[in-house]
């Protein structure tokens, strides 16, 4: 039996790993609720590192899609995703603060196509001074968005309105 140097079992290995790198490897880990912006960064670092659990859990009860299999079978093509928010005014109403957020999303899928989208996410966290637990963090309320031309840039839209 032939034994193999343990640098070249160990390089052998390491060029294994480098090479199978997945999308978590590649993108740095941001989970934030801090403010409304925060958030909508952190839904789309978990869709960029195919994380579909933590994305799905940033929306409220009410999610803008049927069921959690229907919102992963969104991005079953999706290999990128940037994203660019506006200007936001958080807003009080009824103990909670509404944060209107204006976004512009380039989604890029197996192949190459692009696509842009833009409108609105509305971020909602009801005043933690008085919730009892369990504690409910800041989360997407709803979401508006459409398709739209690019560039990416000129597609964020100027300002958001929260609920009425």
């Amino acid at each position: 039996m032939k034994t193999i140097p343990t640098s070249l079992m160990t390089a052998a290995m390491l060029t294994v790993l480098c090479i199978s790198a997945t999308a978590q490897d590649k993108t740095a880990y941001v989970d934030d609720r801090s403010d409304g912006p925060a958030l909508i960064r952190s839904l789309y670092n978990a869709i960029n590192r195919r994380e579909y659990a933590r994305a799905y859990s940033y929306f409220a009860d009410r999610k803008p899609f049927a069921d959690y299999q229907s919102f992963v079978e969104g991005y079953a093509k999706t290999v990128d995703v940037q994203v660019i928010t506006g200007t936001v005014t958080p807003e009080g109403a009824a103990g909670s603060i509404y944060a209107p957020v204006p976004v512009a999303i380039k989604s890029t899928e197996e192949g190459g196509k692009e696509r842009i989208f833009a409108g609105c996410y509305v971020t909602r966290i009801a005043n933690a001074a008085i919730q009892e637990p369990p504690f409910a963090p800041l989360h997407i309320e709803s979401a508006e968005l459409e398709e739209v031309d690019g560039p990416l840039e000129k597609a964020l839209p100027r300002v958001c309105y929260p609920p009425s």
